[in-house]
């Protein structure tokens, strides 16, 4: 080979190698995108994160796939909402995948739950006939920014744990986030004043958080009892008390079937607002443009228009 052709050849493998991604310290697997976002906010460039629910899927319902055993498979770290809201599936995953540093009681499980106060928690004991009810509370808890930043910071502590290296990174991209969100919560939180007290009728019992911290009343439940589909009877009742209290808009995910919805919320009269589970993780959002989107539905759910 000429010395000018060993030398292109160089020059071509060596442009290789820098277009290659940089090699993550911590190989992080959530079970739902949100997770996914506001760790990928902390870690930064030390960390490869993977989702294994989508956001348009309901998240006590994923199909666990070999495909997803395996992104288990190569996690450092594996974190959970926890709560009971993927015991239908995570469980075979962990189980499946082999990776003994990803089972429950190890040091790269992580379930985010912990770290906030819980909603809902049931008096009495649970069973089946209750519907899908949690044992240990409302897992819905990451509608709400303040929740979000308790997990950040519970997400922090033991990837800076396992990571010893790069922990002073992983606080710092904390503070950051802390700021960034803390600032966007002010402005939602002025934007959304006008809900405090307004009376919303909603699907399911997701909203809880929500509610918690914007301080709408939510009214009734399309769904008679948690998981359960609604029934003529009920969505009766519950138009009726629409009616009755004014209800301002229907709140609805968009994975759940929007017949019901729909027609309640013409009957009322009032819009229906529809939001995503979720960030759109792979898509490359972000936890704060996930909320901006949900507070901008709000928002107009407030003026009388659906989404």
């Amino acid at each position: 080979m000429s010395p000018f052709r060993f030398l292109v050849a160089l020059n071509a493998v060596l442009l290789g190698l820098l277009s290659l991604p940089a090699r993550a310290d911590l190989k992080v697997v959530t079970t739902l995108p949100d997770l996914a976002a506001i760790t990928k906010a902390v870690g930064g460039e030390h960390v490869q994160v993977t989702s294994l629910a989508l956001p348009t899927q309901d998240p006590h319902f994923v199909d666990a796939r070999p495909s997803l055993a395996l992104d288990v498979n190569r996690a450092d770290l594996l974190i959970a909402i926890g709560l009971e809201l993927e015991v239908g599936w995570l469980p075979a995953l962990q189980n499946g995948a082999r990776n003994t540093r990803i089972l429950t009681g190890s040091p790269g499980y992580l379930e985010a739950a912990q770290f906030v106060r819980t909603l809902e928690v049931p008096a009495t004991r649970v069973d089946r006939s209750q519907g899908d009810v949690h044992a240990g509370g409302n897992p819905h808890f990451l509608y709400d920014p303040r929740a979000a930043l308790l997990v950040a910071r519970g997400i922090t502590d033991r990837m800076a744990s396992l990571d010893q290296k790069n922990a002073e990174a992983y606080r710092a991209n904390l503070e950051k986030f802390t700021a960034e969100l803390e600032k966007a919560r002010a402005g939602w939180e002025q934007r959304l004043a006008g809900l405090k007290g307004t009376p919303v009728v909603a699907y399911h019992r997701t909203t809880a958080y929500l509610a918690n911290w914007l301080g709408f009343d939510t009214i009734a439940f399309l769904e008679p009892k948690p998981g359960i589909p609604p029934n003529p009877a009920h969505v009766a009742q519950v138009l009726t008390q629409a009616r009755q209290r004014k209800a301002r808009f229907v709140l609805q995910e968009d994975y759940y079937p929007t017949t019901t919805s729909k027609l309640v919320a013409s009957k009322i009269p009032a819009p229906l607002v529809l939001f995503t589970s979720g960030t759109d993780f792979r898509g490359g959002q972000t936890y704060l443009q996930h909320l901006e989107d949900l507070m901008t539905r709000l928002e107009k759910g407030m003026k009388g228009e659906g989404t």
